[in-house]
């Protein structure tokens, strides 16, 4: 009776397919919401675009339209100007889960699975019924195909509903169009303008315009000309190497012995390192793999960690950079202060990688709020799961107030701050297939903390620095209003002229007095002096600016002069050490005595208008 049971309960078993799975799990990707199902769907498309851009050496330009359908559909169009796909992996790259070409590829890359925008196209046709519309164009004068496409879930293969050669007015480039059930929000942090806002941060290379809904167009322009330096394919490196994967190889190699097996297989191991792991391991270098027992299989792998290897090589990573975190974040937030970092390359488990920090203080953003966070992982904001990211968790573990911020309860910090954090990788430990969050491994922990450090020590020298000046501005605003009362009651009781008090106040200040001074030459001309003393215990070194509507004579030192309409600008560089003094010559053949009172103000350049008396102050011009 058993036996016959059995017999029937195996008749009901069968296996199902990847997109059959997903189609009853989309949860797992990311199509848990109607708001998120759309960011799923954008952030897959913009990813492809810019992977296959970047892949091509070829500047991105990518167009997203988005727009409603019905009461509860959205219709999403993403074109770019990428390399195109050829006919006949059109339905495979976008009607099959599990296919690409980057998963088996030990190198950085935004999708390694070949889920995303098939995944995407899946959602679109279960919850309105549509296809997906795509057209590719792989180069001028060569045909335009467009297909429309739905996944057959019970095999995870395309089925094409049409196929054929339209005119399409780009040169290259590919445009998938889908209708889904979703929904377009505005004004919260998860949403499409804020998932475009921070992918143009760190693709600064990228031009991408939104079409929204009620037909308003966003445009987040390049910031750069210059490509990512493109990441390089590696061999596995012996450290990250599991015992059953190792099996599999030396099953499946073409070499016929072990030691070239070692060497051809792995990154950084050459002819001595082989001997050195066939010697700890007691195996013969001439030992054929493919007969080796999983007891020797598991000798190999513990003479990895016995013998020193050399960590991987670091060309399959394409970090952003400082310069252009810099301009990225630069480019999109109105702020005071910018600090950022690139660490050194790391390794966990084998795999490579480079965390890069960007801190933005100030300017418009919000005081009392906590900092806002912006997580990255191989180019790709990170919109979900704040709380159970690694990333996260770094930024709690560090003392705050140390670098002037306030950390309520020991969480997150609050100030007007924004915390950009990328984690560069061959291989990112997500949390989720829906690639939400990091994992918290120590190594990536430990390189963020470092990171995030960095860029908060230069913050709190700068907010250090901003209040000493704002001590030294208070101080002088109340001398200033003193001493001009003292003058002149003195000034009345002497019968005399109000005397200038700059050169006193700048000496209590202990500032760079800058001052220009004008006598008559008895001949209907002046002469000029500009008399620098520098009341300070430190070293300046500056520009000083006079800016004047006629042409000068026999300047000491020469200026350098540039033309502006009918004005000069005469510039001199200026470096005077602390308590010396010195002056700047020059004359004006005629210049009369209403003329003189009309000389505009002195600029003093790169130095803080609250270290400067007597002229203007500025920090830098253009």
């Amino acid at each position: 009776m058993a036996t016959l049971i059995a017999e029937e309960l195996a008749k009901n078993q069968k296996s199902i397919s990847v997109a059959e799975f997903f189609e009853k799990n989309r949860q797992i990707l990311g199509f848990d919401s109607a708001p998120r199902s759309l960011i799923t769907t954008v952030k897959e498309a913009v990813d492809n675009s810019l992977d296959a851009c970047e892949e091509s050496q070829i500047l991105p330009d990518i167009l997203l339209h988005i727009e409603r359908s019905g009461k509860d559909n959205v219709v999403v169009i993403v074109e770019d100007n990428g390399p195109g796909i050829v006919k006949e992996q059109i339905p495979k790259v976008f009607a099959k889960l599990l296919y690409g070409s980057r998963f088996h590829a030990l190198k950085q890359s935004r999708g390694q699975q070949g889920i995303g925008i098939s995944a995407s196209v899946l959602y679109a046709q279960l919850t309105s019924g549509h296809p997906a519309k795509v057209i590719s164009k792989i180069g001028p004068g060569k045909p335009a195909h467009y297909c429309e496409l739905m996944i057959n879930t019970s095999t995870n293969e395309p089925e094409i509903l049409r196929d054929e050669v339209v005119e399409w007015d780009r040169p290259h480039g590919t445009r998938i169009e889908l209708e889904m059930e979703a929904a377009y929000v505005k004004g919260r942090r998860q949403s499409i303008y804020e998932y475009l806002k921070s992918t143009a941060i760190v693709n600064p290379h990228a031009r991408i315009t939104l079409f929204e809904p009620d037909g308003n167009e966003v445009l987040f322009e390049r910031a750069t000309d210059k490509m990512p330096v493109p990441a390089n394919e590696i061999l596995p490196h012996p450290h990250g190497i599991e015992l059953g994967k190792l099996m599999k190889m030396l099953r499946y190699t073409e070499r016929q012995k072990l030691s070239p097996f070692l060497r051809y297989s792995f990154s950084k191991i050459g002819h001595l390192t082989a001997e050195e792991i066939c010697k700890a391991s007691g195996l013969d270098p001439d030992l054929d793999p493919h007969e080796m027992s999983r007891d020797q299989s598991k000798k190999l792998l513990d003479a990895f960690a016995k013998v020193k290897i050399m960590a991987p090589p670091t060309d399959c990573l394409s970090p952003i950079g400082e310069d252009l975190i810099y301009k990225g974040l630069e480019k999109e937030f109105s702020v005071d202060f910018i600090a950022t970092t690139t660490r050194a390359p790391a390794v966990f488990s084998g795999n490579p990688f480079v965390v890069e920090v960007g801190i933005a203080y100030g300017g418009a953003l919000h005081k009392d709020d906590r900092i806002e966070i912006m997580r990255f992982a191989n180019r790709v904001p990170l919109l979900y799961q704040q709380g159970g990211c690694v990333a996260t968790h770094a930024i709690e573990s560090i003392k705050w107030k140390q670098y002037g911020l306030n950390q309520p309860g020991g969480a997150l910090p609050s100030g007007p701050v924004v915390l950009l954090i990328h984690v560069a990788s061959t291989n990112v430990p997500f949390t989720s297939e829906s690639k939400d969050a990091i994992a918290d491994i120590p190594e990536i922990k430990d390189e963020i903390e470092l990171a995030v450090k960095e860029v908060s020590r230069k913050l709190s020298r700068y907010l250090s620095k901003q209040d000493t000046l704002k001590k030294r501005r208070e101080k002088e605003i109340i001398i200033t209003k003193v001493l001009p009362k003292m003058a002149q009651k003195l000034a009345q009781t002497l019968k005399r002229e109000t005397p200038d008090i700059g050169p006193v106040v700048a000496k209590v200040m202990g500032n760079l007095l800058v001052h220009r001074v004008v006598e008559s030459d008895g001949n209907g001309g002046v002469n000029v002096a500009i008399k620098v003393k520098n009341f300070s215990a430190k070293k300046y070194d500056f520009k000083v600016h006079d800016m004047l509507p006629f042409n000068i004579e026999g300047p000491v030192p020469q200026p350098k002069v540039i033309a502006m309409g009918n004005d000069y600008d005469y510039i001199w560089d200026v470096s005077i050490s602390a308590g010396a003094s010195k002056v700047i010559r020059y004359s004006v053949a005629t210049l009369s005595d209403n003329e003189v009172s009309k000389l505009p103000v002195l600029i003093v350049e790169g130095l803080d208008e609250e270290l400067v008396t007597g002229s203007k102050a500025i920090r830098g011009v253009n």
